[in-house]
Formats: structure tokens, C-alpha cells, sequence
């Protein structure tokens, strides 16, 4: 196989940011479908989507999809795909699966015939009745949705959110791949400034921070496709030497940070230093009601805490309406929240330019987005974080 189809999977609401993440590699043939984006890709593809796309869940190669009301049609439609093609005799190719209105809704079984019909596969092409399983790993996932059953192997290993430098974390982070979604969305970029005031572990701002600099996000972290023997160690070579020259490392910029909570603060400057950002990120012990700044234009993006973190609904509310009162002054900065709670803009006092579905989690959540003019002169402000208390 020269090409592959390659599926980068997505939380709901995010496959648009995936789909715009894999044109900027500079792919084609992009589909957007619920959860998923799919394109064509070689094996550099694969390599340079595990390292770069910062919003999805996990790159894989499609191998096959069709109809399957039967296990028997599950089996020889699985064992006709060219399996062969991409495990070596040694694989270790454990099957995973999920199943969702579908007939064949046992998954375990579905798990079992599938890998049944790959090891008959392998039989043909090895000559031989018993595989040891003894080298590289290949997980398989067959997804069955709706009656129609999708076979992949999974490139990545590890999730994507799984950066390597969140060591340590504060009681209800926020995934890295969504952080990196809420960036996105804000169109936020390092000429402006960008606040958290409540930051926790600093996950949203050591992502922007991260994508200011252009660092790939997997620079610190190893993936299952790198140990295939189809798949050259100098592949990987390259698309890791792209990703190390591409980094702007002569670019100065300042985030902010505040918290509440000094000790998290040491978790999210302990996090910022890991990922390479440390220098371009400032925390402060702070509460919300004593922000302000004299900054005309700026980009808030914050996961303020909501009631499974707070535990009281009442001091959510009160949260919000305080929100609302200190960042009434910001009229020419850009606001982002991400919030649960449906009655958000009445509390906030302000109804949100745009409201977008998300899910943190099983969290069913929405990113208000509170759009500010386009700044006029920001040359003629500080770039350095000056003009807010703190």
C-alpha cells in the first residue's frame, strides 16, 4: 500500500477544526462526518498527522467498511480485506470495538469474529496455524454503526490529548484536544493578548502558547506506527526534523493565568515548563473579582468551574453573574466560555454572538463566544502582558 485512507477521529462539535487541521498539512480529499474526518494519506501522512493534529483523538488507516446484519457476514467480509498488507507475522493485533443501532450489538462477539477472520487471513499468507503475537502493536477496532461495520487499526497508540506534559493535573482538567479546539475556534493569535482567569492547570493557555510557536504536539511522545517494519524509521526521521525546524522559537509573546488556588498554580507552571512554554505564560494567585485591565483589546478563553466542581448551583450562578459584571468593561476584547449551563447568557447578562454544541467529557457543554472589534493598533500596546493587575 502506497496510500491509505486515513481517519483522524473528533469529539462531537470539533471534526470542523480536525478537517481544517488536515487541509493545513496539505491533504485532500477531506470528508467530515460525525465524530470523524477522513482523508488520503501515505505513510508520511500518517507520521505528520500523529504529530501535528492538536484537536483530534487518534489517527488510523481504514481498512475496510460494509454492510453486516450477521455474524457470518461480519466474518467473511473482515477475512477478505488484504490484513496481510500491513500486519507482519509477528503482530500483536488485539480488537477493540464498539457497536451503536446495530443488530450485531454484542461487542465482544463482534471483537472475537473479527479476530477470527484475521488470523484465517493470516493462515493463507504465512502458512502457518499459530501466531506468537510477539511484535509490534496493530489495534484493530471494528465500529459498528447503524448495521454498517468500519475495520481500522490504530496508528496513534495512546490518544492524542496525551501531549507529555501533563504530568500532573488539577481535579477536573480539561483534554487537551478540546483546549486546543477552544483556541481554535477563538481565532485567537499571538499578537493579542490572552487571559485565563480561570486556569487551573493551564491547559488552555500552554495549548495556545504551543500553537503560538508552532510546536507540534507530539514531538514528546512516542506511537504505536512507529515501530511497524513497513513504515521506515526515516519517515518518522523527517517528519520529526519538519516539526523541530518549523517551531518559531524567536517569537515573544505573554499569556496570563489566574487561579484561586496557588497550589494548582504550581501544577500549571510545572505543566507550561514541560511543554516547552514556560517562559511565555505567567500565573498569578488571583480571584476573579479582582481582575482588570487597562488593555483595550485582548481574548478571554476560559472552562470556568461549573456545579460537578463546585457542587452548589447557587454559587455557580453567582459565579456567572460575577463574571458577568467584571468582563462588562472588556466591550472591545474577545470573550470565550465554555459552559454546561443552558441558562448561562441570562445570568452572563449578555447574549452570545455565536453558541456552538460541545462535549467536555460526557459533558454535554456550549463555547459562547462573545466576538470584540477588530484591533486597530496593537502595535501601539505593549505586547508584554503590562496594563492588567495582577
Amino acid at each position: 500500500m502506497d496510500t491509505f485512507e486515513v481517519i483522524a477521529t473528533a469529539a462531537f462539535g470539533v471534526e470542523a477544526v480536525v478537517a481544517q487541521e488536515v487541509r493545513a498539512l496539505g491533504y485532500e480529499n477531506v470528508r467530515v462526518d460525525n465524530g470523524k474526518v477522513t482523508f488520503t494519506a501515505d505513510a508520511l501522512g500518517i507520521s505528520r498527522a500523529n504529530l501535528w493534529l492538536r484537536s483530534a483523538d487518534r489517527v488510523f488507516i481504514k481498512m475496510g467498511e460494509f454492510p453486516a446484519l450477521t455474524f457470518e457476514e461480519l466474518f467473511e467480509q473482515a477475512k477478505a480485506l488484504p490484513w496481510e498488507d500491513v500486519l507482519p507475522e509477528n503482530a500483536c493485533f488485539p480488537v477493540i470495538g464498539k457497536s451503536v443501532k446495530s443488530k450485531l450489538f454484542s461487542v465482544p462477539d463482534c471483537q472475537a469474529i473479527v479476530k477470527e477472520a484475521i488470523v484465517e487471513r493470516l493462515k493463507t499468507k504465512y502458512k502457518r496455524n499459530w501466531f506468537e503475537e510477539d511484535g509490534p502493536r496493530f489495534v484493530i477496532e471494528v465500529a459498528l454503526l447503524k448495521d454498517v461495520a468500519t475495520l481500522a487499526i490504530d496508528t496513534s497508540g495512546s490518544g492524542l490529548h496525551k501531549r507529555g506534559y501533563r504530568q500532573l493535573a488539577s481535579k477536573a482538567p480539561l483534554r487537551e484536544t478540546l483546549a486546543a479546539a477552544l483556541v481554535q475556534l477563538s481565532f485567537w493569535n499571538p499578537n493579542r493578548l490572552l487571559v485565563d482567569p480561570f486556569c487551573g492547570s493551564g491547559t488552555i493557555l500552554i495549548e495556545a502558547a504551543m500553537m503560538g510557536l508552532n510546536i507540534a504536539l507530539g514531538l514528546n511522545r512516542s506511537f504505536d506506527s512507529e515501530k511497524w517494519p513497513w513504515i521506515p524509521a526515516d519517515i518518522w526521521k523527517r517528519a520529526r526534523e519538519e516539526a523541530q525546524d518549523a517551531i518559531r522559537r524567536d517569537l515573544r509573546f505573554r499569556l496570563l493565568g489566574y487561579d484561586i488556588d496557588g497550589k494548582v498554580l504550581k501544577v500549571a507552571r510545572h505543566n507550561a515548563k514541560l511543554a516547552g512554554v514556560g517562559e511565555h505564560i505567567d500565573f498569578h494567585t488571583q480571584p476573579l473579582s479582582k481582575f482588570s485591565t487597562k488593555r483595550k483589546y485582548g481574548c478571554i478563553i476560559t472552562n470556568p468551574p461549573y456545579g460537578e466542581r463546585l457542587g452548589d448551583k447557587k454559587e455557580v450562578e453567582e459565579l456567572y453573574r460575577q463574571m458577568g459584571q467584571v468582563f462588562k468593561p472588556l466591550d472591545t476584547w474577545s470573550l470565550y466560555i465554555l459552559s454546561p449551563y443552558e441558562g448561562f447568557e441570562r445570568l452572563f447578562g449578555r447574549k452570545a454572538d455565536r453558541k456552538r454544541k460541545l462535549y467536555n467529557g460526557r459533558i454535554k457543554v456550549h463555547y459562547y463566544q462573545f466576538f470584540g472589534p477588530r484591533p486597530l493598533e496593537l502595535n501601539s500596546e505593549s505586547e508584554d502582558g503590562s496594563g492588567v493587575n495582577g
